[in-house]
């Protein structure tokens, strides 16, 4: 069974920084696209930022400048750091993984439980 668990969500103030982690565990084959998603109350979930497994990156216009993801594919795990938040910013982040269990199984979307980031002064 392959998990994602995502950390380092917690309450910062306007322009402060964080870090989100997410390591992926269990059977675990091949990692392909990784990525950071997120959903503010009453809001459906978003494309915050993704990267593939050579290291290419995608990132939504919202957090262009402001936002990096990258990834450790030795130790299968995806990091968001997030600068000059705003008060919208104010979301649960969820991880997101295109994994591959073993060889001759299919390629799952995997999703994390999610971390809470929450913006206010």
């Amino acid at each position: 069974q392959v998990q994602l668990v995502e950390s380092g969500g917690g309450l910062v103030q306007p322009e402060g920084s964080l870090r989100l982690s997410c390591l992926a565990s269990g059977s675990i084959f091949s990692i392909n696209a990784m990525g950071w998603y997120r959903q503010a109350p009453g809001k459906e979930r978003e494309l915050v930022a993704t990267v593939t497994s050579t290291g290419l990156t995608n990132n939504a216009d919202s957090v262009k400048g402001r936002f990096t993801i990258s990834r450790n594919n030795a130790i299968n795990t995806v990091y968001l750091f997030m600068n000059s938040l705003k008060l919208e910013d104010t979301a649960v982040y969820y991880c997101n993984g295109n994994i591959l269990p073993r060889l001759g199984t299919q390629w799952l979307e995997v999703w994390g439980q999610g971390t809470l980031v929450t913006v206010s002064s």
